[in-house]
């Protein structure tokens, strides 16, 4: 538990780390709601809602088989803390009778935009499915607190955000936690969505955070960033969240959380704070040292390289160019924007015109700034990519590669915002590494000497930074030519299971986003059959010790991968 005094220093401390790792787009600093949980028994009515009245059916939504009440047996506040306690007991409301209890919290305050912090102690009991997450306040949901005054929109039209689920992912590991985004365009089983894997959730308190701007949503583990949502068309089926979102708190029972131990009962949800941060003072200020230029071309994109120092922490660029739709860029001030012109004629020159604003609106003085550039003769000098291979890009990457005599420049640039950037030139076979040569802000570079023109090479980058690594898709270029960059070789393409042999958890790495994968042993049994993401784990602990096929399918193809079980 942390002392209430000492609540000055941790804000400061939490935010300087928030600016240290460049990890969000938008800096919120003023306290603007928060629950400390200071005061011993129920909860403060003037910030909290007993959501109680079971939807129509009689039961709760995913099949749950829980009661929530408003019952101090289910929710208080002791020590500092609030306690949602999920009990087994025979309960009757409304006309109907179950087995289990737990709390449903409705905040009474919605926002729009801001930085939370909750810092909790998460139950991980079988069954249980806590949650720590928001609705739109527009939800047309009977019950719920918003609904009598602002109920005229639909799930998942609502919008939806979970800052952090445990319990209802069958294929992971126990004290996995997700993030997911619900909306029109992906729901339910979302593809929106990321995790990470602690191993303590219910002794020890985490911080689940999530940073809400315009432009993106970040979700944070104890500070640490590990997914975004940024869609690239943000509209009422992918963007719902441009209006008020309310907090929800509560433990499911059953349902998607599975089967209920029959010796199960009870398990608490136990949260020392919640706290809301925006930015609310009226900026006046405008950004200053505005500069822009051009940094890698190719012949179908152009790289525009900006930066701006604002006040606020935050610089809003806007690039607009004939024939184009506008972009909009947000970065953090102070720091490098590389921002990739896609789509372009090759051989053709390029106008653009790059204004700088801070949130409020206040144009920098020198704006606009003015540039050109021509697209180069050959389309395949360089290219673009936001795939990964080894953890995963947000913005990207662009990527040149140029013959000099016999030797061969390979420059890679990252366009997500990270700091204490290093990267290494990863050859694909046979395998090696090598740290390049920072150019200037987040482009590297390093010259392999003595290649044979014609021949083929290929590689890959692993950029690293403060709180994790990503690392390119390979790419191969045939020495002294310009046609053949940017192509990637499936055949070749790595796709990894570790460690192997396997003893307990197996880990995989794959290409894409939704892969299927299925699990045979020698006689062709199959033992598992699932779509997962890129980064997923698999639980062989069950498994006889034997030789198992894993067969990936993805954009690639087909690849089988040989695994052995200890």
């Amino acid at each position: 538990m942390i002392k209430k005094k000492y609540f000055k220093a941790l804000v400061a401390f939490l935010f300087v780390c928030q600016s240290v790792f460049s990890q969000v787009d938008v800096v919120y600093n003023d306290l603007v709601w928060s629950d400390e949980f200071n005061i011993d028994g129920p909860l403060d009515a003037n910030k909290w809602f007993h959501q109680t009245q079971i939807p129509a059916g009689g039961s709760w939504f995913n099949n749950e088989v829980q009661h929530y009440t408003n019952r101090l047996a289910n929710s208080f506040v002791a020590n500092g803390n609030l306690n949602i306690v999920a009990r087994k007991e025979t309960f009757t409301d409304q006309n109907v009778t179950k087995q289990y209890t737990s709390a449903r919290l409705n905040s009474k305050f919605a926002f729009t935009y801001g930085r939370v912090d909750i810092r909790a102690k998460v139950p991980n009991a079988q069954g249980t499915w806590p949650a720590l997450w928001l609705l739109g306040k527009n939800i047309n949901e009977d019950g719920g607190f918003f609904d009598q005054n602002f109920g005229t929109t639909s799930w998942p039209a609502c919008g939806e955000l979970d800052i952090m689920e445990h319990g209802i992912f069958p294929n992971q590991p126990i004290n996995y936690i997700g993030a997911a985004i619900h909306t029109p365009s992906s729901f339910g089983n979302t593809i929106n969505k990321g995790g990470i894997q602690l191993n303590d959730i219910n002794q020890n308190y985490h911080i689940y955070s999530m940073n809400w701007s315009p432009n993106q949503i970040t979700f944070l583990l104890d500070g640490v960033a590990f997914y975004t949502y940024n869609p690239a068309v943000k509209n009422a089926s992918t963007w719902p969240f441009d209006a008020d979102q309310y907090f929800l708190f509560n433990i499911a029972m059953g349902g998607f959380a599975g089967t209920i131990p029959a010796n199960f009962t009870q398990a608490s949800m136990v949260i020392d704070y919640i706290r809301v941060y925006q930015n609310t003072a009226v900026d006046t200020i405008a950004p200053t040292n505005f500069t822009a230029s051009i940094g890698t071309v190719t012949g179908t994109s152009v790289q525009l390289l900006m930066n701006a120092v604002d006040n606020s922490g935050t610089v809003s660029y806007t690039i607009t160019y004939p024939g184009g739709t506008p972009v909009n860029s947000f970065y953090p001030s102070g720091l490098q924007n590389a921002v990739v012109i896609p789509s372009l004629i090759p051989n053709t020159n390029y106008t653009f015109t790059i204004t700088a604003t801070d949130l409020a609106g206040n144009v920098v003085s020198n704006s606009p700034i003015v540039l050109n550039a021509t697209t180069t003769v050959n389309p395949q000098c360089g290219g673009f990519d936001t795939q990964a291979i080894e953890g995963t890009f947000n913005l990207g990457y662009n990527y040149t590669f140029e013959t000099i005599g016999t030797d061969v420049k390979v420059t890679f640039t990252l366009l997500d915002p990270k700091v204490g950037l290093v990267a290494f030139l990863r050859r694909q076979n046979p395998f090696s590494e090598t740290q390049m040569t920072n150019v200037s802000g987040q482009t590297f570079t390093q010259t392999i000497t003595g290649q044979t023109i014609g021949s083929t090479i290929t590689y890959a980058v692993k950029f690293a930074f403060a709180g994790g690594l990503a690392v390119t898709r390979f790419v191969s270029y045939v020495v002294g030519s310009n046609c053949t960059l940017g192509t990637i070789e499936p055949t070749n393409f790595t796709q990894i299971c570790y460690p192997n042999p396997v003893d307990d958890i197996l880990y995989l790495q794959l290409h894409d986003s939704q892969n299927k994968i299925t699990l045979v042993d020698v006689i062709g049994k199959i033992h598992l059959s699932t779509t997962v993401q890129s980064e997923h784990t698999l639980s062989m602990g069950d498994f006889k010790p034997g030789v198992y096929f894993l067969r990936v399918e993805n954009s690639l193809g087909s690849q089988n991968l040989k695994v052995v079980k200890k």
